[in-house]
């Protein structure tokens, strides 16, 4: 669902920005006119961008490549903003890299309360089964609590290991 909302922002901010470019492409040359426009809308675009960095890094996943493109439409406006915000806007590479940090303490985390988790529902099974632990039914039911344990932790391992790799080559 992530991936899905993402990809129509960057789509909808790309064909707004070349509509938007070809707009004001003749105004361009009048000193305070356009060019202060753009800069404001450029700063405006990224607001949300930003705010969802900082609260969710994969956000970045979305936001960065679009940041680069935009770099590119309009040099001279992320110029003036770089130099206003005496960083590179909208991410330095210093956030991406605290980001892609952030990322790994959150799987960590998330790993050691997963672990705890299911060794709490084992725990309480075997202390419900009592004698019948040993049963078949018993032997299933703890089965059972292990292989959810494993399909949850590989489903949330691959979305870690992708988003990793992801700010890995932000990073680059």
């Amino acid at each position: 669902m992530l991936i899905l909302i993402s990809a129509l922002i960057v789509a909808a901010a790309v064909i707004w920005s070349g509509r938007h470019r070809a707009q004001v492409a003749p105004a361009a040359g009048r000193p305070g006119g356009a060019a202060d426009r753009r800069t404001a809308e450029i700063l405006a675009l990224f607001a949300p961008g930003i705010d969802a960095a900082r609260r969710d890094p994969r956000a970045l996943l979305t936001w960065q490549p679009l940041a680069s493109i935009a770099r590119q439409l309009y040099p001279a406006e992320f110029a003036e903003i770089d130099a206003a915000a005496g960083m590179r806007f909208p991410f330095t590479p210093e956030q991406i890299q605290a980001a892609h940090a952030r990322w790994s303490a959150e799987w960590l985390s998330w790993e050691r309360a997963h672990d705890g988790e299911f060794k709490l529902r084992a725990a309480a099974a075997q202390e419900e089964l009592g004698d019948r632990a040993t049963s078949q039914y018993g032997r299933s039911r703890l089965e059972a609590i292990e292989r959810e344990k494993l399909e949850r932790y590989q489903q949330r391992y691959e979305e870690y290991t992708r988003v990793s790799k992801a700010l890995q080559t932000l990073m680059k």
